[in-house]
Formats: structure tokens, C-alpha cells, sequence
């Protein structure tokens, strides 16, 4: 059964809803830049309860927003913690929010529903992904999101929650992925019964976004479209037609509309995959991208010559904290991938002579490029920022740098100043004429 504890009052008037999020007598096109909602992921601050997240979104959106966009509505990408959503779905926790939105002139448009834990100052390591596809408590948790969503999200703007690529990969020996890929796709399928329930009843557009990433049940382009054509489309088309009454055609349509891609720029550079392919891929398969979350991983090459490469290890090896997955993945002399689950079993293969490239699923500043023996894949930001600039595939464009905490402190600026530099990177290559 989907999450029964909603406190969304679908019974009001879009007109009022507009009144109270403070965004009454606002123009559309005052909220929106030629390329896109742009904001950052509130991840970034730690706090998995209510109060103090609120309090670090107190503390640090007035300044960002007038640094950036002191004249306009400012965005919001919305980070809420399993323990967090439970609280703030409360209606007079709600109101205050949004009183708070409507006096900041600020709205949440996207959020991120992937963590669903403790994000900050604990080992979240392969725990980003529990509880997984595989538990009803995903589809209670992200239900809940999405009926938070749908209370504060402006009048005529969809809005979109990411989420995790399904389940951890390493959780599942082979023989069992059948039957995961179809438990997990049952209760996406349930996630988009309630989407239905809300367009319906208030005419909002709701997508739920897969986001791929390194060791996920999901990790790559081809790994989703194959998710997509196999296990999504027939099942839920089945469900649709049966539950709905929906024609073929309208089922198509429905699950496209509201279950879609978070295309991670990150996690397809650790990948090494070709932008432009995918984002042709899903243009071809008619699948829309929810967001692009626009975030940079370390690479560098890696000397044939051994007495070089140490240089490069020990500038890896400062980025090997306890909190998060730092997956790398190599590419080797003949073209091939070889994947390491964390930067330390990648460590300890470091004199492998076949290995030409580490890239290393760490979120590091998007206005670094040189970290000295490192790189960023900031080139990556760059291609498909510019195929989107060129012809925009997506509304919502969120800068998600979440590891601020745990950088080397070489690396470290006050928060609040790194996150204006972070969109304000953005905000000027998508504003640069070529």
C-alpha cells in the first residue's frame, strides 16, 4: 500500500495554493532563464532533522540568493532526510516553511529523495542506497516527498524528485536480478499510481528521476534504457491498462511523463561515457531527463612508467575519507572498464600497468579544474551543458557538490561563498556566447 499519511489538502483551489507559496501574481518568465530552473542541492548542509536543516537553509539561502539572484525568485533543490520529511509534513511545519519561502521570495521546484539516512558526519558508504527499491519503505518515504512537493511547488511548473538507480549492485548476486528488477519495478509502478492521483487532482506534473550511478543496480545509459524497455514500459503498461483503463498509447505516455532521468553529470563521466550519445539515446527513445545535476568527479591519468604514477596515488590518496563512496573506475590499455567499488580497493591495485585512467566518483568543486597531479572532469560540465545550451532537454539544473565536509582543507572556502561560486560558474558558461 502507498504511504496513507499525507497531509496534502487537494480539495483547495489552485488560486489560494498560489496565494500561500507566495506566488500569486508572479510571471512565469520571472522565474525562468533561458536555459532553466537553476539552484543547488541542499545536501550539501548537514542536518537530517527538520529544525536543523531549516536552520542552515535560514543561515545560508538569503545570502546565495542575493548574490545571485537578488532581483528574482530564487530556486530551491530540496534535500529532505527520511526523519526530516516525517517532520515537515506536518501542516503547521509546512506553513511556516512556507511563509518562510513567500518572505525570502524563494520556491522548491526539485528535491532529492536518494538519502534517505544520515547523510553528514556518519559512514554513509553503500548505505546511500537503504533502504533500497526493494522495501516499501522507499515507496512510503518518496510518496511522502512528493506530497511535500506538491504543496509548495509554484503554480503551472512541474517539479521532479531524484532518486536512487534502483538498488547497490553488490547486494545481488546475479541470479537474483531478475526477480529485484521486478520487485523494484513494481513499486516504482506504485510511486507513479500516486503521481497520477495528484496530476488529477490539481493538474501538477510530477516525474520521478533515476539517477544512475557507479556499483548502482542502474549505473549507466545503457544499463537504464535497457531497465526502461525491458522491465518499466511492459510493466507498468500492464498496470496502467489494467488499473486505469488507459489505452497502449496513453500508458506509453504516462510513464514517460512521470518517470524520467536524473542525468548525474558525474556519474557519467566516472563511466566515460559519451554525452552526446546519451542525451541522442534519449531523444531517440522519446525518455525526457527530469534534471541535470551538474557535478565534477577527480580523473587523471596514470603513467605507464610506475615511478611516475606515485605522484598520482598519493594525490588520490587525500581524497580517501570514510563518509562517502569514492568508486573509481579504470580504463585500460584495450578500451575496457575496470571497476573498483571504493577508492581503496583501488588503492591497493594503484601499480596495475594496463591502467591508463582513474576516474573517481568524488564530488568536487565545479569551478576547479586542476587539482595539481588531479583533474576534475569539468570538461564533462562543459559538454553537456553546452548540448543543452544548444537544445534544451530538461527545466530543472541543480549544482549538487555535496562533499564540502570532507575536501582536503587545502580546497576548502567558507560554505555559503562556495555554493555563489558553484551556480555562479554555471550561470556564466550557460550564459557565454561561443
Amino acid at each position: 500500500m502507498a504511504y496513507s499519511g499525507s497531509r496534502v489538502d487537494h480539495r483547495r483551489s489552485r488560486k489560494k495554493r498560489s496565494i500561500e507559496n507566495g506566488t500569486a501574481g508572479i510571471n512565469k518568465k520571472e522565474m525562468w532563464t533561458p536555459h532553466g530552473h537553476l539552484t543547488y542541492c541542499t545536501n550539501i548542509h548537514a542536518g537530517e532533522s527538520w529544525k536543523d536543516h531549516f536552520a542552515a537553509l535560514q543561515h545560508h539561502l538569503p545570502q546565495v540568493k542575493k548574490a545571485l539572484s537578488a532581483d528574482q525568485p530564487f530556486g530551491i533543490g530540496l534535500r529532505l532526510s527520511h526523519q526530516a520529511s516525517v517532520e515537515l509534513n506536518q501542516a503547521g511545519v509546512l506553513s511556516e516553511f512556507k511563509r518562510w519561502l513567500r518572505q525570502e521570495d524563494c520556491y522548491v521546484f526539485t528535491m532529492n529523495g536518494f538519502p534517505y539516512g544520515g547523510f553528514h558526519h556518519v559512514a554513509v558508504k553503500d548505505q546511500v542506497h537503504a533502504p533500497d527499491w526493494t522495501t516499501q519503505q522507499r515507496v512510503d518515504y518518496t510518496i511522502r516527498l512528493f506530497d511535500i512537493l506538491s504543496e509548495l511547488l509554484p503554480e503551472n511548473m512541474e517539479g521532479g524528485i531524484s532518486t536512487s538507480p534502483l538498488s547497490y549492485k553488490y547486494w545481488h548476486k546475479a541470479e537474483q536480478q531478475v526477480n529485484v528488477f521486478e520487485q523494484t519495478t513494481q513499486h516504482i509502478v506504485q510511486v507513479i499510481d500516486h503521481l497520477i492521483k495528484i496530476k488529477t487532482k490539481t493538474g501538477q506534473l510530477l516525474h520521478l528521476d533515476i539517477e544512475p550511478e557507479p556499483d548502482g543496480l542502474l549505473e549507466s545509459g545503457p544499463e537504464f534504457f535497457d531497465w526502461y524497455d525491458r522491465y518499466l514500459l511492459p510493466m507498468g503498461m500492464a498496470h496502467l491498462q489494467k488499473q486505469w483503463g488507459y489505452s497502449e498509447e496513453a500508458s506509453v505516455q504516462t510513464i514517460k511523463d512521470h518517470l524520467q532521468l536524473c542525468y548525474d553529470v558525474c556519474h557519467f563521466a566516472v563511466g566515460y561515457e559519451d554525452h552526446a550519445e546519451v542525451v541522442k539515446q534519449l531523444q531517440a527513445k522519446q525518455i525526457k531527463v527530469g534534471k541535470i545535476q551538474i557535478s565534477a568527479a577527480l580523473k587523471s591519468s596514470m603513467p605507464a612508467d610506475l615511478s611516475q604514477r606515485e605522484d598520482v596515488v598519493q594525490a588520490f590518496r587525500q581524497f580517501n575519507e570514510a563518509t562517502y563512496l569514492h568508486q573509481v573506475v579504470a580504463r585500460q590499455q584495450e578500451g575496457t572498464l575496470k571497476r573498483y567499488p571504493d577508492l581503496p580497493e583501488a588503492l591497493k591495485q594503484a601499480d596495475d600497468r594496463a591502467t591508463q585512467e582513474w576516474r573517481s566518483h568524488f564530488h568536487v568543486p565545479l569551478f576547479v579544474e586542476d587539482y595539481g597531479v588531479l583533474q576534475s572532469t569539468q570538461e564533462d560540465i562543459r559538454k553537456v551543458l553546452s548540448i543543452h545550451r544548444a537544445q534544451p532537454f530538461t527545466q530543472h539544473l541543480e549544482v549538487e557538490t555535496y562533499t564540502w565536509e570532507v575536501l582536503p582543507e587545502a580546497l576548502k572556502v567558507p560554505l555559503t561563498d562556495s555554493i555563489i561560486r558553484e551556480v555562479g560558474w554555471v550561470k556564466d558558461y550557460l550564459n557565454t556566447v561561443d
